[in-house]
């Protein structure tokens, strides 16, 4: 691969990344158990939507072919969209959703804090920017980890069940691939295994004090990065892109 290409795959994965999980945490809208977290998600959502906006903007303008953030968001097919699996998994219950939202969130700023070192001016831009950001998503999921798993018998039980739900789909943002090891030998990107010994520290920490219960390593599902989806992608998709492929060309 060339640079460009590395930079250019780079930016697709992570815009695609925020994307799909700022699609699945607007579902909530209206439908959060308390006001308060009906806005608390949906900021959530557009601080992700507004990552991703920069990110595939500048990914399209890598790659050269005159593709805009519209184009890549709402023209590509399930296939060509390299987000990991963990994204994309239903919303689930509330315990579910703060379970994917910590195990990502604290994935992503450990990510973000490398990435303000890339090589590419851009991505490190984003990140600078969006660590602040992030580091609010990851607080809180933590505080609503805690209340949760150290609550009641039946939020205790429910937050056990999203976190042993959504554990699998994390063996894959440490994977390593050609595009990983490009970034990492041209200063674009980390190495995932670097990345590996914070989460698992910082995570399991909150895990303790929640009198949560780390699950087992049992199977390891992968392939988003190959544009290898779960079945219920392609439901989100439809969904996310139907406006626009309805009403091809129009101006509001």
């Amino acid at each position: 691969m060339t640079e460009v290409e590395v930079r250019t795959a780079c930016a697709l994965r992570l815009g695609d990344d925020g994307l799909v999980l700022s699609h699945r945490l607007a579902e909530w809208a209206s439908r959060a158990p308390e006001l308060e977290e009906d806005v608390a998600l949906t900021n959530i959502a557009l601080d992700l939507l507004g990552q991703a906006r920069t990110l595939l903007t500048h990914a399209g303008g890598l790659e050269g072919r005159g593709r805009d953030e519209n184009d890549l968001a709402y023209l590509r097919e399930e296939r060509d969209f390299v987000n990991c699996l963990l994204v994309e998994q239903e919303n689930g219950d509330f315990g579910s959703t703060i379970a994917r939202q910590l195990l990502w969130s604290t994935y992503q700023l450990g990510l973000l804090e490398a990435l303000t070192r890339s090589t590419d001016s851009t991505l490190a831009a984003v990140a600078a920017k969006a660590v602040k950001e992030v580091a609010y998503h990851r607080d809180h999921a933590l505080q609503w980890t805690l209340r949760l798993g150290d609550g009641t018998e039946e939020s205790h039980r429910r937050m056990q069940a999203g976190l042993d739900r959504m554990w699998p789909f994390t063996a894959e943002l440490f994977e390593r691939d050609g595009v990983t090891a490009e970034a990492v030998a041209l200063g674009i990107g980390p190495d995932p295994d670097g990345l590996r010994p914070g989460w698992d520290a910082a995570v399991d920490a909150v895990l303790t004090e929640a009198t949560l219960r780390r699950p087992a390593d049992t199977w390891a599902p992968t392939g988003g990065r190959r544009g290898l989806h779960t079945e219920r992608f392609g439901h989100l998709l439809a969904e996310m892109q139907h406006l626009h492929r309805s009403h091809p060309g129009a101006r509001w």
